[in-house]
């Protein structure tokens, strides 16, 4: 008879260490995002909205008459025409940049805010040697700059409207071939010489003063250049004649030549940025605050709740007794019993204690008078030294019971 052997054991694989659990991080983060949800939302709409505010359009960031602004009084269009026509624009960086164009040959410099020049720098631009075959056009000057650029040129008061558009009313080949323009504003009187041209009320609101090859054209205002007026009238006829006579054309920009160049001050920072981002700063505060407003944790009315469990006073009485014998507060115990006697034995004995102890000389009088005691025994149990043992403390209980029964006695 044969046996089988069993199989030779093989020793079983250690069990794997279990995978820790994800749970908890799961809890944990679910949590967090629970927590943290609505300020995320909220962050997430402020930044929202002010991306929407800062890319809505505000107002034009070039000034009027700039050949860069799309706007109703800038002069864009009249630019472009030009520049169609072959005329090379461009503006004018600083004071220096003026002074170039001033020498050039061959070039138109249109000053479209002369008055802001200094009067430092006025002098200096108005010295210098003016290049062959140019032409200046001021834009409605005052006089300092008629006495600079164009000496004997007088201005005079403003144009009031007619409704109606001025002529020419002269010979000059520009304002003949535009006809009727919608220029107003400033009026001027020349000398003898001087062409001036579309007279309102015995003044002229064009004048050209033509030395050798150079010209000077003083305009009332800048009106026929804009792009709202450019096309009504002869505006256009009269804007490329008088801008388009020569290859090169300069404009004086306020930004380039302004008011901190004029008034001798640096620019700071402000004054590169947009008057739109400061009521866009604004609004975001405004959100801001609102948001705060609304998210803040504000306190309600009190509530009154059920009581899981009822706690007797006695309890109560006993866990606070228990406390006071714990940190050896005799002192604060026997106080506490002693302020609660007095406010009774006074409402005992009808004396007033609307709020606090009642008065001391009243309380212990009174209590005298009812209880037949000499005074400086109740004032040494009312308002005596602190026990000094626990059997002290207990003593006082007990006299200061005696005592609220006796005056409660009729």
């Amino acid at each position: 008879m044969t046996v089988t052997a069993p199989p030779p054991a093989t020793a079983e694989a250690a069990p794997a260490a279990p995978p820790a659990d994800p749970a908890p991080a799961r809890s944990r983060l679910r949590a967090h995002w629970r927590r943290s949800r609505w300020w995320l939302l909220s962050v997430l709409v402020l930044l929202l909205v002010g991306g929407l505010i800062a890319g809505i359009p505000g107002g034009s960031v070039h000034d009027p008459l700039d050949p860069r602004s799309g706007d109703p009084h800038g002069t864009r269009a009249v630019d472009q025409l030009l520049q169609r026509h072959g005329i090379s624009s461009r503006t004018a960086s600083r004071t220096d940049d003026l002074a170039a164009a001033l020498r050039a040959d061959d070039t138109t410099v249109v000053l479209t805010y002369p008055d802001e020049l200094s009067y430092q720098h006025l002098a200096g631009l108005s010295a210098l040697p003016r290049g062959e075959r140019t032409r200046l056009v001021l834009i409605a000057p005052e006089q300092p700059l008629l006495n600079a650029f164009a000496p004997g040129v007088t201005a005079s008061s403003y144009a009031e409207p007619t409704g109606t558009a001025p002529t020419p009313s002269c010979t000059l080949p520009e304002a003949r071939e535009a006809g009727a323009v919608d220029l107003g504003g400033q009026s001027y009187e020349g000398r003898p010489g001087d062409t001036a041209c579309y007279p309102v009320g015995g003044r002229d609101l064009l004048l050209s003063r033509t030395r050798g090859t150079q010209q000077v054209v003083v305009l009332g205002n800048g009106d026929p250049l804009t792009n709202r007026y450019l096309d009504k009238e002869g505006n256009a006829a009269l804007a490329l004649g008088l801008l388009g006579a020569h290859p090169h054309l300069v404009w004086q920009t306020l930004d380039q030549v302004d008011h901190a160049t004029s008034t001798g001050r640096p620019k700071s920072l402000g004054d590169h940025i947009p008057d739109g981002w400061y009521w866009g700063t604004l609004q975001l505060l405004v959100a801001g605050l609102l948001a705060v407003a609304w998210r803040a944790r504000r306190l309600g009315p009190v509530l009154t709740e059920r009581l899981p469990a009822v706690v007797r006073a006695s309890e109560t009485t006993e866990g606070r007794a228990r406390l006071y014998r714990r940190a050896n507060a005799r002192g604060h115990a026997a106080e506490t019993l002693r302020r609660a006697a007095r406010r009774r034995t006074a409402a005992a004995l009808g004396l007033p204690h609307t709020s606090g102890d009642p008065d001391p000389t009243a309380l212990l009088e009174a209590a005298a008078a009812r209880l037949g005691r000499p005074t400086a025994d109740l004032q040494h149990l009312l308002y005596g030294p602190a026990p000094t043992d626990d059997a002290a403390l207990l003593r006082l209980a007990n006299e200061l019971d005696d005592m609220e029964w006796q005056v409660r006695q009729p």
